[in-house]
């Protein structure tokens, strides 16, 4: 199946800057789609998809940083690569501590820019590559049955079979078929990989466990 192509999101209200903008990484091969503004880029743009978001940080009304904030409210984690008429440097620390790919300072050389992007993909890549991992892994863990899911949780604690099976006041080879069936679910190859699984699970927020 071929991989979508990344788009490139460019939000600035300088008209022509937009349009140098456009044909420049149109000609270095990228997919384009500009928006003059950050309430225009909300409505219009599929954020969700695989690219980059190229922003002007002094627009008026919401300006870079507040659609930055906003993207990040969304739960969006697009890379942002922002572009300034000003050596602004307050507001460079903040976008890039809110996780900026980059600060760029207007006028931007071709190949500064374009090396910007490629790094911003392939930041934008590697997340998207990881969040499908993990709503996979999430998906695995939902298949375990209430009773597999409680002996992971001890087993992922250290408690020995025996004290499972006492607690649940079934045998110690119920236990063991258990597990086997969690492992099983879950693709973990050893003990050793059951317990980072779990560890995975909770950072990413599995009540359960």
């Amino acid at each position: 199946m071929n991989e979508t192509p990344p788009i490139i999101h460019l939000v600035d209200d300088d008209k022509s800057i937009r349009t140098s903008l456009c044909r420049l990484l149109e000609t270095a091969g990228y997919q384009v789609s500009s928006y003059e503004n950050a309430g225009d880029f909300l409505m219009r743009a599929d954020y969700s998809s695989h690219g980059c978001l190229i922003l002007d940080i002094r627009m008026p009304g919401p300006n870079g940083l507040d659609l930055q904030k906003s993207l990040k409210e969304k739960g969006f984690s697009l890379p942002i690569i922002f572009l300034t008429g000003h050596g602004d440097i307050p507001m460079s620390v903040q976008a890039i501590k809110e996780g900026a790919a980059d600060f760029l300072t207007k006028p931007v050389s071709r190949e500064t820019l374009l090396g910007a992007i490629t790094l911003a993909l392939a930041k934008d890549k590697e997340h998207r590559s990881m969040d499908q991992k993990i709503f996979e892994l999430k998906e695995q863990f939902e298949k375990l049955s209430p009773r597999e899911k409680f002996v992971l949780k001890r087993v992922a604690n250290g408690v020995m079979n025996k004290e499972i099976a006492n607690e649940l006041d079934v045998s110690e080879r119920t236990i063991k078929a258990s597990r086997a069936s969690i492992m099983e679910k879950l693709s973990a190859q050893s003990l050793v990989d059951l317990i980072r699984i779990v560890d995975e699970l909770r950072r990413c927020g599995a009540t359960d466990i």
